[in-house]
């Protein structure tokens, strides 16, 4: 008789989530975004205010960027430079001259897959463990994720809503440290569409220039401003200092999908060969951006058709912000101020009217009673569960109608 093996008791292995991971949360494609997937498979429609992206609600591209696409697409189909095909790089570089910026060329520039890809790589190669990133609350959250996924410390500097949500320049500088490597500066900001005066940038500026720090520009909106606003970049007020500036196409050109961004590295480069070699090391592991954004970024960068008639008085965009912030501010208990750039509104709710206390189950319900979704304040790293995000790139009518149903809702709803 053959002899049988032992049988080898089976083990069930439940395999985890990294603690890096299980510390990262992005609540604009967070778990109430599945709620409203099975909504929708159910046969709801869905008015998605959570994500800004401009296509569903019908802003087109841009036909010559479109041709620029087709146009390259027979020469896009192979592997690019690292940090991206040199036209499209030096036509970033020529957006920052025109801006009065000098000392910038294409070897300054990183193009990425969105601005995403490129704000992960700095942060990854900038931050040792435990090494901590000053970043605003209300943020966009990419930043505290990829900080947190570095091994690095998101700090939060409270931005003061009674001041139009600027930056508390005192609370900044009240949570420097020994650790802090780095200040991220989001303007105009997503998501309460603040624009920063330059006499604030400049303190804000100052603080980093104290205490040795990179500069981190989040600049995606700076086209996108109303009522005479004006935007200043950071790196054209700070030429001494390393300042890192993100940017791309997904909003004043309408392309979100395209996965189009860059980073522009600006200042004394001297001292920071290592890093910007360390940067150049993370470009090639991902071998290239996709080729052919890079040659829409050449079209968008070298036309007219951005966002300027969107914004001014009777266009399409600056209506939208007008009929959300009017309308938001009809509401009993509520209260939003005007955002002076973005796509976005952050209002409040009152806590002696409306008393949430979960502001996550707060937006769940309004999604399955009103088919409406928004993000939760909370989502943003505001500290307290008072306030929400909502898109404006629906319609007006569109807009007007759903605050509407925001207000029915927030009429009767307890907590």
């Amino acid at each position: 008789m053959t002899e049988r093996s032992p049988r080898i008791e089976e083990v069930a292995v439940e395999f985890r989530q990294s603690s890096k991971v299980a510390g990262v949360s992005y609540e604009i494609r967070g778990p109430v975004i599945e709620h409203a997937r099975a909504l929708e498979a159910a046969g709801h429609s869905i008015l998605r205010l959570n994500i800004g992206n401009p296509a569903p609600f019908g802003f087109e591209v841009p036909p010559d960027i479109l041709a620029k696409l087709v146009e390259g697409i027979g020469q896009a189909h192979g592997y690019s430079d690292s940090k991206g095909i040199p036209e499209a790089r030096e036509a970033v570089a020529r957006r920052y001259t025109d801006a009065g910026l000098t000392d910038v060329s294409a070897d300054d520039v990183y193009l990425g897959n969105g601005v995403s890809e490129v704000v992960s790589m700095a942060i990854q190669t900038l931050l040792e463990d435990g090494d901590e990133v000053l970043i605003p609350a209300p943020d966009f959250p990419l930043w505290t994720a990829v900080t947190t996924l570095a091994g690095g410390r998101p700090v939060h500097y409270l931005c003061d809503e009674g001041a139009g949500w600027l930056p508390d320049l005192d609370d900044i500088a009240a949570k420097v440290t020994s650790r802090t490597r780095a200040i991220v500066i989001i303007n105009p900001n997503n998501p309460t569409g603040a624009v920063y005066p330059r006499d604030l940038l400049e303190g804000m500026l100052d603080i980093a220039r104290r205490n040795n720090l990179m500069v981190m520009a989040d600049e995606i909106y700076d086209r996108i401003l109303y009522d005479g606003a004006v935007h200043h970049h950071a790196a054209a007020l700070a030429p001494d200092l390393l300042c890192l500036t993100f940017n791309g196409l997904s909003k004043a050109y309408r392309v979100a999908g395209f996965r189009s961004g860059w980073l522009l590295v600006t200042g004394p480069r001297q001292h920071a060969r290592n890093y910007l070699e360390g940067l150049t090391t993370l470009a090639g592991t991902r071998l290239c951006p996709n080729v052919p954004g890079q040659h829409a970024l050449v079209a968008a960068l070298g036309s007219r058709q951005d966002v300027g008639d969107l914004v001014l008085p009777g266009g399409r965009l600056r209506a939208q912000r007008d009929v959300t912030w009017e309308r938001l501010n009809e509401i009993p208990g509520v209260s939003c101020v005007k955002p002076q750039g973005s796509l976005y509104a952050f209002p409040r709710l009152d806590p002696a009217v409306h008393r949430i206390h979960d502001d996550e189950k707060f937006v769940l319900d309004l999604l399955r009673r009103e088919k409406i979704q928004v993000v939760q304040g909370t989502g943003f790293n505001w500290p307290a569960p008072d306030h929400f995000r909502i898109v404006t790139l629906p319609p007006a009518d569109d807009l007007d109608a759903a605050i509407v149903r925001i207000g029915r809702f927030l009429a009767g709803y307890r907590q």
